[in-house]
């Protein structure tokens, strides 16, 4: 069964390795390409007319990844892994739309706020409802009403807030990797890390779940998540779909992901954490986009509150760039804290399971 965790990663790192050039070429001779702000750093003026959009790549590699996984082994989707390819899907139709209208109104500024946002709320809340549906014969939804950490805990909050608390997780990730997705492939490694963090804790949990407690050595330490292997699946299409287009992302990037790809990154994470009952254990393994974020509320509330800026630049990347740290230094040294957030994750998830042995 784990069979299906290695073909949907090697497939996802094939297809965006060989799929990324050709989508290159086709942007390009359309003229497609990013519009740069004109009050960002200077070395940033470059990058003008670099083809956009290339979330498409590692969407449909990932969505092709998981079907054919599927194919090679005979095993059925679930509705878990449908799900967090849907809400991926939808989030990244709406980023789509934003980079196209940047293109052909031939301005930095794509969906108007209240369109975007609508986008957004739109595909959320029919990701929240749905996942309360479908219920397996043990009873277990894809998400849960109650609130989780390394799994689910005594908090039960309802189906209307549960929404409410899907939609915040929702949004504050794809603005959050959006954010983040300012430096050359600083966005696609990160998510690479958290991608190959839920494919531990899919497999993890596939092994304790509560549904084999009669071959477990401790079956009240187990997890009562739907379908925890098939979102190991999904986490591992993720994750080889954006090493293959970090290999044309990376400094000098060929291809930028666009807000395409990182609403679509950024509802995939949440479509993890809230379909593994590892809700509030994302802030910790996606631990760098919510520092980026926190950068830019802290900006923007300082200078409302005092006229005066906490940073040169937010969001905080761009700090560092204008401090005199070139773009590579940045990147990998963002990597590193990212890469630490998720061992830091990782061992509290593994921590929650040891200490109920």
């Amino acid at each position: 069964m784990m069979n299906q965790i290695l073909f949907a990663g090697v497939i996802g790192l094939f297809l965006t390795l060989i799929g990324t050039p050709l989508l290159i070429k086709l942007l390009a001779r359309k003229g497609y390409g990013q519009y740069i702000r004109d009050d960002g750093p200077r070395e940033h003026h470059a990058k003008r007319g670099t083809p956009t959009m290339g979330g498409i790549a590692f969407i449909l590699a990932t969505i092709a990844a998981y079907f054919l996984s599927k194919v090679i082994t005979g095993k059925p989707p679930t509705f878990s892994g449908l799900l967090v390819l849907g809400l991926m899907g939808g989030m990244g139709l709406v980023g789509f739309l934003d980079d196209y209208i940047k293109i052909v109104k031939r301005r930095s500024l794509g969906l108007r706020a209240k369109a975007k946002m609508a986008g957004q709320l739109t595909v959320g809340i029919a990701f929240a409802v749905l996942s309360l549906q479908f219920a397996d014969n043990r009873g277990n939804t894809p998400a849960s009403t109650k609130l989780s950490f390394v799994q689910d805990f005594g908090w039960t909050i309802g189906p209307v807030l549960f929404v409410v608390w899907a939609l915040f997780m929702i949004l504050a990730m794809s603005n959050g990797v959006n954010l983040t997705d300012g430096l050359d492939g600083l966005a696609t490694g990160a998510s690479v890390l958290v991608f190959g963090a839920y494919t531990f804790i899919g497999v993890w949990q596939f092994q304790e779940a509560c549904a084999n407690a009669n071959t477990l050595t401790n079956p009240s330490a187990c997890y009562e998540v739907r379908d925890p292997l098939d979102l190991a699946v999904v986490a591992s299409a993720l994750m080889g779909a954006c090493l293959g287009f970090l290999w044309w992302n990376t400094s000098p990037a060929k291809i930028f992901m666009g807000d395409t790809g990182s609403l679509a990154l950024g509802g995939a994470l949440a479509g993890l954490a809230i379909c593994s009952r590892t809700e509030l254990l994302l802030a910790l393994l996606g631990g760098l986009f919510v520092l980026i974020t926190m950068s830019v509320v802290i900006q923007v509330g300082s200078f409302k509150l005092t006229r005066k800026r906490v940073f040169r630049m937010a969001p905080l990347q761009h700090h560092f760039e204008l401090k005199g740290w070139s773009e590579v230094l940045v990147v990998v040294r963002f990597w590193i804290i990212q890469g630490i957030c998720v061992i830091v994750g990782l061992g509290i998830f593994y921590a929650g399971w040891a200490a109920d042995k």
